[in-house]
């Protein structure tokens, strides 16, 4: 009888203790702010207790209590316009940082599946330059003929030595060398882009040359912007 008693007696504990150490559904239905107890610890270490949120803990932890001090849920401390922002930025960093290293890796299996090998990276450099390399020596060719016109102009001004030379044959000059300073100056900027392309080949090659080592697609970071400009090609 004593021990049937006892059972009983433990049983009406233990689900006293089971109640008492977990919130109803009712009260963890209940707003934060309805019956609730706010305790935290301020910058000076000293614990505050108020029946709403404590102004002095905004920027740290305040755990919200239920009226039977069992825990309603964690206020986590509220964060400044300065720290709204560099969270947001950081945010925004990552995401770039993530967005740039799966660009490079697709951009990496690119280049790897359209030059399986230095050889045909090479074939493709001198398919890119034969274009730029036949407009420059159409353009050193031009100043060659160019040159040959000026010849007979000049020889010609020989007969007015001490006089005044015809306006027409002065025109003529001025046309012939202004044409050539058009040629030379497009010679130089060809001669530019032929070694743009060559730079970006160089820097491609020395990517590929890694990749075709065995390094991983993306591991090397994102393209250089000189590739970039010439990826889509």
């Amino acid at each position: 009888m004593r021990i049937a008693r006892s059972q009983a007696l433990a049983g009406v504990l233990l689900g006293a203790a089971l109640a008492a150490g977990a919130p109803s559904a009712q009260a963890q239905a209940k707003p934060a702010g309805q019956g609730a107890i706010f305790t935290c610890v301020n910058a000076g270490g000293r614990n505050l207790t108020a029946d709403r949120p404590i102004a002095e803990c905004l920027d740290r932890q305040q755990r919200v209590l239920n009226s039977d001090g069992s825990l309603r849920m964690i206020l986590q401390p509220s964060l400044t316009s300065d720290e709204r922002a560099a969270l947001e930025e950081t945010e925004r960093r990552k995401l770039h940082e993530r967005s740039a290293r799966l660009d490079a890796i697709r951009r990496d299996r690119n280049l790897i599946a359209r030059y399986p090998n230095e050889a045909a990276h090479d074939r493709a450099r001198q398919v890119a330059l034969d274009p730029v390399r036949n407009a420059l020596q159409a353009s050193e060719e031009r100043v060659s003929e160019l040159r040959k016109e000026r010849q007979p102009l000049m020889a010609e001004t020989e007969f007015y030595r001490g006089k005044s030379v015809p306006a027409k044959l002065t025109s003529q000059i001025d046309a012939v060398d202004v044409s050539i300073e058009a040629q030379r100056a497009l010679g130089i900027n060809q001669q530019a882009e032929l070694e743009r392309v060559n730079g970006l080949y160089d820097a491609e090659l020395g990517r590929l040359r890694r990749l075709w080592s065995g390094a991983e697609p993306g591991s090397l970071g994102p393209l250089p912007q000189s590739a970039l400009a010439g990826a889509g090609r």
